[in-house]
């Protein structure tokens, strides 16, 4: 068994798609119409064949709420690995992405979290291995 996807709730898909494709870099897998929602997932741009990350509409109340709760106690929803967190985080700041917590090490890592601007905190972690 190998993991397909993560899937995140937004509360904007459009809006989504732009903050990671032209802030994170990621690349459209698959972006299908559903009605008034779409099947949207994202890789990363040197692993098309990786794990999807999944851009969810949070319509429903129980989706909202989780998303809310979260972000109401500055808990990141996912991580997302990097080799390099200082150079990460510089390069994103460059582009207009808001940090909540600057790179911090904590035993084998570094950590920093930034706002999405979907309603969600995403945590990068570089591992010192």
């Amino acid at each position: 068994m190998k993991m397909y996807m993560k899937s995140i709730a937004v509360d904007d898909q459009s809006k989504a798609l732009d903050f990671y494709t032209n802030k994170l870099g990621f690349v459209v897998k698959h972006d299908i119409p559903l009605g008034e929602y779409r099947w949207l997932t994202l890789v990363s741009d040197d692993d098309s064949d990786g794990v999807e990350l999944g851009l969810e509409p949070n319509a429903h109340p129980a989706s909202r709420a989780y998303q809310e709760a979260l972000m109401a106690d500055g808990i990141p929803v996912s991580a997302f690995s990097v080799d390099d967190i200082d150079a990460e985080v510089a390069k994103l700041e460059s582009k207009g992405v808001e940090f909540t917590q600057p790179p911090v090490k904590a035993g084998g890592a570094t950590m920093a979290v930034f706002d999405d601007t979907c309603g969600n905190l995403i945590q990068l972690v570089e591992l010192h291995v």
